[in-house]
């Protein structure tokens, strides 16, 4: 398979920047890239450049922590394919969160510099959330979306929002000051210098984790009781919940990777209008540390992140269909739901 060279790509010479060479080069033969976005390097680097360095970045990062999905990718490439990166998924907590922006807003003020824009608003009644689609203005086909929810605090009850006041109240910002102004800059400019780019990416990047500190295995068990997504986002942060691989047939991918023993759900959620398809497989158990009754740090396993695989019919008029589905969203946060014995 052909393939650009990172040196050859502004894109991709800010991702080999902090990857190396070869995990680069790895991701490129992996993943679809708009050609439109593999362009000599100069100067100046546009922040839907700048979004796409940042998506191969929290797709590598998420393969390294979901080994099934590294297996699902390795098996594309192996077959002479790419994945189509469709949207990736970030939890973030809108209650009491320290230095971090609450809520959405720890995230979006990377995602606006770079060219993101709300698609459409999502109600999660059910898990007390509220979803939004982060769409690129510039390629919103091709750079991949981000979902982007909100744990609204204060639809649990008062125990729930001390624990939840203990584990994110004193969290801190990742983004420092200088990277801040280069995202304003970026903001007014619509592009920035290729060594503040560069400055700034691994920051950007950073601002997709946890900000927390290790909380306490009783404030966590607390936030369990009521809801697995925060507990969730109490061991794994803002990390990439999940990405996703657009496919052509997500019901025939499903049949196939079940008959493989692999961890996929066992059926495929299906949009109300029918264009949109989607199924997973199931969390990567992880162990996480957390801190004992007695102030020691212990280890317990937890869910972690998935990866996921989505369709995505045209409507009549050709337009391809970038929504999300309210039900369909809600089963698949069930991924990352604990499995009790």
């Amino acid at each position: 398979m052909e393939t650009t060279r990172p040196a050859e790509s502004r894109v991709i010479g800010l991702v080999e920047g902090i990857l190396g060479r070869a995990r680069t080069e790895a991701l490129v033969a992996a993943v679809e890239i708009d050609a439109a976005l593999l362009r000599a390097p100069s100067e100046t680097v546009s922040r839907a450049e700048l979004a796409q360095a940042l998506n191969l970045l929290l797709f590598d990062d998420l393969l390294r922590r979901v080994p099934a999905g590294a297996l699902y990718v390795l098996d594309r490439v192996r077959r002479g394919e790419k994945v189509v990166h469709d949207h990736g998924a970030v939890r973030t907590v809108l209650g009491e969160t320290g230095a971090l922006p609450a809520g959405e807003r720890a995230l979006t003020r990377v995602l606006a510099p770079l060219g993101y824009e709300v698609g459409e608003v999502y109600p999660l009644d059910r898990l007390g959330m509220t979803g939004r689609a982060w769409r690129h203005r510039d390629f919103p086909e091709s750079i991949a979306q981000f979902f982007v929810s909100e744990l609204h605090v204060d639809r649990f009850s008062p125990r729930f929002a001390k624990s939840a006041e203990r584990v994110f109240g004193a969290s801190r910002d990742p983004l420092p000051a200088a990277t801040l102004a280069g995202l304003e800059e970026l903001s007014a400019a619509g592009e920035l210098p290729a060594e503040t780019a560069r400055r700034i990416l691994p920051d950007l990047a950073g601002a997709f984790d946890r900000a927390h500190r290790v909380p306490a295995l009783a404030d966590y068990e607390r936030l369990l009781e009521e809801s697995a997504e925060a507990a969730w986002i109490a061991t794994e942060g803002n990390a990439f919940n999940h990405a996703t691989d657009r496919v052509a047939d997500v019901a025939a991918l499903s049949a196939e990777e079940l008959a493989l023993g692999r961890p996929m759900k066992d059926r495929v959620e299906v949009s109300a209008s029918g264009r949109v398809l989607q199924t997973a497989y199931r969390a990567a158990p992880v162990e996480r540390p957390f801190v004992g009754p007695e102030g020691a740090l212990v280890l317990r396993p937890v869910p972690g992140s998935f990866f996921e695989f989505i369709t995505r019919h045209r409507h009549a008029d050709g337009r391809l269909d970038l929504g999300f589905d309210t039900s369909n969203a809600q089963a698949i946060f069930q991924m990352t739901a604990p499995v009790l014995a």
